[in-house]
């Protein structure tokens, strides 16, 4: 019995110091505000230390790219935006004995944080669910570190001579808005960018994403500036599905109207005009989605020529036909003084002239059977050569 007595009161005692402690430790935070973040806190002022500028250290962790658009050429990213700096003002050390202190969104905006912009950001925003996403922690030594997770569609200067057998290099910089380098400096962490594993892209792969410094001025005024390059590869499968193999297989289709006889004209013209507004068609579909830029792009050329192919294929037909009639038509010509005077003699025909003729017409479709996919698979040689190996000028100075 007198065990157990004890025990019940080995263990009031020891609520009773929890309690304690944790109330003691509640006045404390309590207190840490009331000292640390009071009114001699202007959070308007700089962290200047005897006057050398504010070190901001940076760090990027890019959780995914959503989407690239060509149209409008952009991107959309999320990340989380990591900086650390000290501020001499919230250091503790000698006051209180926390490791660390982690604020309350609603007291984040009593300390100065830097006047960090994305300098080509289109439309961007902090994810509010079910609290804004940021974090801020004070150390004893007066680093705080703030986080805030960031969704944004960002601007991207794409040159599309090459497409879609293209690479594109996609960039984001951030820049200080209103400080001068004499204020405020950014600077890379030592481990500058983390990506997410795994990072994938429905029509890109994803290579090297590097950072660099890109300290700019104005005015005479020089501003803080980081940048982050993000190289991307386009998966052109979709368009060797889309767009190449079928366009091919037209141009292949158009040049059936070569063995088809001379005298079965509906066919063949229905043939030609089917594989020219087929492709016109297709070639519209192609390009809908891309800017209206002034230079030619590798689809344009593509199905530019495979235009000009089925389109030829169909003059092909044009000059079989005069051919076979020509010289009908000439001796029909010759006849006529023989219709006013001697109609018997002028219904008789020359069977060697219309055999001449056909064979004429003949040799033609010969020849464009061995001439169109000659000139056809050399054109392929030639432009899968050039756009896979050719670099341009512009991404070669990038």
């Amino acid at each position: 019995m007198a065990a157990i007595m004890q025990m019940t009161c080995f263990i009031l005692v020891l609520f009773c110091i929890l309690l304690e402690s944790k109330a003691s430790n509640f006045s404390k935070r309590h207190e840490f505000f009331d000292v640390i973040l009071n009114e001699d806190y202007d959070p308007r002022i700089p962290p200047m230390h005897d006057g050398n500028p504010v070190l901001n250290t940076i760090q990027l962790y890019i959780l995914g790219i959503d989407s690239i658009s060509d149209s409008t050429m952009d991107f959309k990213m999320s990340f989380f935006l990591r900086q650390r700096w000290y501020d001499d003002r919230l250091a503790y050390a000698e006051r209180f004995n926390f490791s660390k202190v982690e604020l309350d969104n609603r007291v984040m905006s009593k300390v100065w944080i830097p006047d960090l912009y994305i300098k080509n950001e289109k439309k961007s925003e902090v994810h509010a669910v079910t609290v804004p996403n940021k974090l801020m922690h004070l150390y004893p030594d007066g680093l705080v570190v703030y986080s805030m997770r960031v969704t944004g569609t960002f601007s991207c200067q794409m040159y599309l001579q090459k497409y879609p057998l293209d690479q594109q290099t996609c960039s984001m910089q951030m820049e200080s808005f209103g400080y001068s380098t004499d204020t405020l400096t950014f600077q890379w962490n030592d481990v500058p960018l983390l990506t997410k594993p795994n990072l994938t892209l429905p029509q890109f792969s994803i290579g090297h994403v590097t950072n660099h410094t890109c300290d700019i001025t104005y005015s005479n005024v020089t501003f803080t500036c980081l940048g982050i390059d993000i190289e991307m590869s386009r998966s052109y499968g979709y368009y060797i599905i889309q767009v190449y193999v079928p366009s091919f297989l037209i141009v292949c289709l158009s040049w059936v109207s070569f063995w088809l006889n001379i005298d079965a004209v509906p066919a063949r013209i229905s043939l030609g005009l089917l594989t020219v507004l087929t492709m016109t068609t297709q070639s519209s579909g192609a390009r809908a989605t891309l800017p209206r830029v002034s230079y030619i792009k590798a689809i344009d050329v593509w199905m530019a020529t495979c235009l000009l192919f089925v389109f030829t294929a169909l003059i092909e037909f044009s000059i079989v036909n005069v051919k076979a009639r020509v010289q009908q038509r000439r001796l029909s010509l010759n006849k006529l003084p023989l219709l006013i005077h001697n109609k018997e003699e002028a219904n008789v025909e020359n069977p060697e002239i219309t055999k001449k003729s056909r064979d004429n017409a003949r040799r033609v479709d010969k020849i464009s059977r061995i001439l169109f996919p000659t000139a056809f698979f050399g054109f392929n040689i030639i432009y899968w050569t050039v756009y896979v190996l050719w670099i341009p000028e512009n991404q070669l100075h990038n």
